[in-house]
């Protein structure tokens, strides 16, 4: 595809290969820290438009940089006001000519001075972790060369303090030139912030005569005999020692013992030492002591199923960018250590490492807190799509060096995790020779593990068949290994005889994603079916301040991108300060590795479950480590609560436990429900007791109250008069309302003023129904507005007063259409409760599910005050209401929005069987719903919160705005994969259901 004619001519940083003057990959390891120096800190720096506009003096030692910036490192330089970030999702930001990138190229020169520790003797390496794109290294004025694969770690030998060589003692100069563009940023298009810098840790590493070159642990696991075979092979060699398990070996002897296995559920790891000599003959000698971490385990496809020692294992995984809202890709320790253990709080067990390798102390935290994950190549050439994939590098022999040095990278330095199960050779690359070669590679490296890729529908190079973002309907005929035929007859069958990952689905862009459920009884229900990985863990967006101090994050298109897919970036399950969306409660919810169910009392249609049933999910752990509990409530007010005993089940083992006799109500009346949670029975590395891992809750029945009456909730008013009266002027009394005797409107109730309530259609549409750019025919919001759904017209046809009641006829239309829904509403007054009948009537031809069906009204803002009984505490909508359990909940309206990223439908609780707004003194006003209803208030109108890009962009109005909806249309999964399932659409049909309305007196009190 390219034009520019000999690459030889090019610069390094056009250059196809992979650098020069590195070092060999080699197994990561964590040296002791007196022989580790960080070079970590606040370097000088200076930023220039292009590679060409600079020329190398700035490498000598005596140059004078004492004008420069200072900037720390690791970072990148775009967020330390130099530049400006870029997102793209699949298109690169710079024209398709391989290997040739922009004169436009900003480069940035870094200076660092420092001394050698005095008691290192031997050699020293200089080592980076990642840097993006392209690094070229000097010290002391001398080049030591330059690399690409900005997620991998380089290193150079410095040679040796005291002998020939650049290095010094004291007043070392190093120097590197980084560039944003290079030729290896045709093989990073990976669906992220575009951020050049040196983003990981450098460091020197003293390596004294002996030390180790390079370590390969083998520990496999014999799941028959419950026994690992230990080897381990070392340059230089030595011996292995592992008190627990009482091996003292020589590297290259195997030895095989009984052991505990390691896996997600359970990661035993046995502490162990690689020790060499710098005399082999003279043990004891100098070399060097390698801390060894060792998790016996074996990963195999065996009878068409992927198998971790001997059992097949459900992936309830992520897919994982690294990411800080403040620090990009430079993210540390801490921040990684929570990020783990927010997975396994959630249930998670599983992480795809998309699009590259992380930072390896994230894999050390995987090894010790048990997550599988699978390993992915720095790699990815999406944009080439745009030009159906002429010009792809993976297809391109020149490019195959430089995939297979990033082959080895990653294998080489990853091996020795037990977490690492899968090698992925990358995403989104289409097919090419490249890849084949670079499979044949890791396989030769590593035979241990399988393969994975998900671009190349042959499956010639992999070891498990891999799809993203399928239909809920396609899924379930891959389990039946009844998919439709795709390639030769030897392709197809090979395809179908190997086990299905899901490695990207429900991506999790806004609201949503919905449709997890199901998603997660198909694989429980097939065991082709391993689960999959999320789309993904955490949005992107990059922390800001508004000018009030207001924090925000931004998306593509905030920084000025002549090019970007806005707020794509934004599709993860945490929020990006790490608050865990509702999304990420409902994914717990959904792949909890514990089943509660009920069973029906025998012999009594329809009678309250007296019994339990418990389902021990995990693949390893059994249920020894879990505490069950039970509680009881009473129209969500709680009752009584106690222990529960369960059976320490193994896996996929289930018993039935009986409940205790449901206790005495103590004067409550109304609907009772049982609670039953598994909870973690003591303090562990990744949560404390008490925390819960599933929970499940079972209707207990009706308790009738004592007396046969129920009692009041609070002291209701005086009674007012049933029935509407005309007196002749412009209002219409009604129980404890007042109406608009032309418009039929309630304009107060009770001395609040209120707006409506009538009929709506509308939500700020959800990035799920906005819908993929590639999918134009399939978008609901776009459809939604080209109907008018966001501009519905409402026509008073008719106010009718008597009979004990006022009935408005209305017609509630958009503009150009002949569509409509005829809409009655019948209000009467039963005492102190202002009583709403609706009935919907749909007129036409409707092409479209609609967005809500509900009634909107505005109340007082002091109103500011939310209690309900129903579903909560957090959000939920027809495929996203798994984690919603029903109680009686509290909180401020404000806290009731959920803060997107970007602004949309938000806030519902659903199955609400009453909710109240009160002030502060406790007067208010009581909803109550004849069915149940989804709920949600708000500070702003639904227009606002559709016209807003940013949570900064909403002001909070005098009034708050009230759903009580009869029904919603399902979230879905559209902003890249599938939509609404069927069950979860809201068609336009004929609907009615009723809202009470009251104004009790007095504080808050019991309901």
């Amino acid at each position: 595809m390219s034009n520019s004619g000999d690459d030889a001519a090019l610069p390094y940083y056009e250059d196809v290969s992979p650098g020069s003057g590195t070092l060999p990959p080699r197994a990561r390891y964590d040296v002791p820290d007196a022989s580790r120096q960080r070079l970590g800190g606040h370097w000088r720096f200076r930023l220039s438009p292009s590679a060409a506009a600079v020329d190398d003096s700035f490498a000598r030692p005596e140059y004078d940089d004492s004008g420069w910036d200072r900037l720390p490192v690791p970072s990148h330089w775009v967020l330390h006001g130099h530049g400006a970030p870029a997102y793209t999702n699949t298109p690169y930001p710079f024209p398709l000519d391989p290997p040739r990138v922009p004169d436009e190229n900003p480069t940035g020169d870094h200076r660092v001075v420092f001394d050698l520790a005095a008691d290192w003797g031997g050699d020293v390496l200089l080592r980076f972790e990642g840097v993006e794109s392209c690094a070229r290294v000097w010290l002391n004025g001398r080049e030591l060369g330059w690399f690409q694969g900005s997620r991998l770690p380089h290193e150079f030998a410095l040679g040796r303090a005291d002998g020939e060589g650049p290095l010094r003692r004291r007043g070392n100069v190093l120097a590197v030139r980084v560039h944003q563009w290079s030729a290896g940023s045709y093989l990073e298009d990976q669906d992220q912030w575009w951020l050049p810098g040196i983003f990981r840790e450098v460091t020197l590493e003293h390596r004294p005569p002996g030390a180790v070159r390079d370590f390969r642990v083998h520990a496999a696991y014999d799941h028959t005999g419950g026994t690992g075979t230990l080897r381990v092979d070392s340059e230089p060699g030595g011996r292995v020692r592992v008190p627990e398990l009482g091996l003292d070996l020589a590297t290259g002897e195997a030895a095989t013992v009984p052991v505990e296995p390691w896996s997600a559920e359970v990661p035993r790891l046995y502490e162990g030492e690689l020790v060499t000599s710098a005399d082999p003959a003279a043990p004891g000698s100098g070399g060097e002591r390698v801390p060894l971490r060792i998790g016996f385990r074996t990963v195999a496809v065996a009878d068409g199923v992927l198998k971790v020692n001997g059992r097949r294992v459900l992936f309830r995984g992520v897919n994982r960018h690294e990411f800080h809202p403040e620090h990009g890709r430079a993210v540390d320790r801490r921040t990684m250590a929570e990020d783990v253990r927010l997975m396994k709080q959630h249930n998670i067990n599983a992480v795809r490492t998309s699009h590259y390798p992380p930072h390896p102390a994230f894999l050390d935290l995987c090894d010790e807190l048990g997550l599988y994950v699978v390993d992915e190549c720095d790699l990815e050439t999406h944009g080439f799509h745009a030009v159906d994939w002429r010009g792809n590098p993976v297809d391109d022999d020149r490019w195959t060096p430089a995939l297979l040095d990033r082959a080895e990278r990653m294998v080489g330095r990853d091996r020795n995790h037990p977490s690492v199960i899968m090698w992925s050779l990358g995403n989104e690359c289409g097919t090419g020779r490249g890849l084949s070669a670079m499979a044949r590679r890791i396989r030769a490296l590593d035979p241990s593990r399988p393969l994975h890729y998900e671009g190349d529908p042959s499956c010639a190079d992999v070891d498990v068949y891999s799809r993203m973002y399928l239909p809920h309907e396609e899924v379930e005929l891959i389990g039946r290994r009844a998919e439709p035929e795709r390639g030769t007859p030897e392709q197809d069958a090979r395809r179908r005889s190997l086990p299905f990952v899901h490695c990207e689905y429900a991506h999790a862009m806004g609201n949503g994603p919905g449709g997890l459920s199901e998603y997660q009884r198909l694989y429980e229900t097939y065991e082709r079916c391993q689960g999959g990985f999320v789309w993904e863990w955490i949005d992107h967006g990059i922390a800001r301040r508004a000018p009030d101090g207001t924090r925000w994050y931004a998306y593509g298109g905030d920084f000025g991108e002549e090019l970007h897919d806005g707020n794509f970036v934004c599709d993860g399950l945490l929020f990006p300060d790490r608050t865990p969306s509702p999304g990420l409660t409902e994914y717990k919810k959904v792949i909890e590795p514990v089943r509660i169910g009920a069973v029906p009392a025998a012999g009594a249609d329809g009678a309250p479950a007296d019994t339990l049933t418990v389902r021990n999910g995990y693949d390893f752990a059994d249920l020894s480590a879990l505490a069950f509990r039970w509680a009881y409530a009473v129209e969500g007010v709680p009752v009584a609560e106690g222990g529960l005993t369960v059976p320490p089940l193994g896996p996929g083992e289930s018993a039935e436990v009986k409940l205790p006799e449901p206790p005495p109500a103590r004067g409550r009346w109304g609907e009772a429900v049982w609670t039953v949670r598994a909870v973690l029975a003591a303090d562990g590395p990744w949560a404390g007791a008490g925390h819960e891992v599933a929970w499940a809750q079972i209707p207990a029945g009706t308790v009738a109250a004592e007396t046969g009456a129920r009692p009041a909730a609070r002291p209701a008013a005086a009674a007012f008069p049933a029935g509407p009266r005309e007196d002749g002027g412009r209002a219409v009394p009604l129980g404890p309302g007042t109406f608009d005797a032309a418009t039929g409107t309630l304009t107060g109730l009770r001395g609040l003023e209120v707006t409506g309530p009538r009929l709506d259609v509308w939500r700020a549409p959800t990035d799920n129904d906005e819908g993929a750019p590639w999918q134009p025919d399939l978008r609901l919001g776009p459809l939604w507005r080209r109907l008018g759904l966001h501009r519905m017209r409402h026509r008073t046809d008719e106010v009718t007063v008597g009979g004990g009641a006022l009935v408005v006829r209305s017609r509630v239309a958009p503009a150009a259409t002949d569509l409509a829904l005829a809409t009655t509403y019948r209000w009467t007054a039963d005492g102190a409760v202002l009583r709403l009948e609706v009935s919907v009537e749909p007129l036409g031809d409707w092409p479209c599910p609609l967005p809500r069906l509900g009634l909107r009204l505005g109340l007082p803002g002091t109103l500011d005050r939310a209690e309900w009984y129903g579903g909560g505490p957090g959000e939920a909508y027809p495929d996203t209401r798994a984690a919603s359990r029903l109680g009686r909940w509290a909180m401020p309206v404000d806290a009731m929005q959920t803060p997107y990223v970007r602004p949309q439908e938000n806030g519902a609780r659903e199955g609400v069987r009453w909710a109240e707004l009160r002030r502060r003194d406790g007067t208010g006003i009581r909803m109550t719903g004849e069915p149940p209803f989804w709920f949600s208030a708000r500070r702003w109108t639904t227009e606002e919160l559709d016209a807003a890009d940013h949570g900064t962009d909403l002001r909070a109005g005098e009034r708050i705005w009230v759903h009580l909806d009869h029904a919603q249309q399902g979230i879905g999964s559209q902003s890249c994969g599938p939509g609404v399932l069927p069950q979860h659409r809201l068609a336009a049909s004929p609907a009615s259901f009723a809202v009470g309305f009251s104004v009790p007196e007095g504080p808050g009190g019991d309901s």
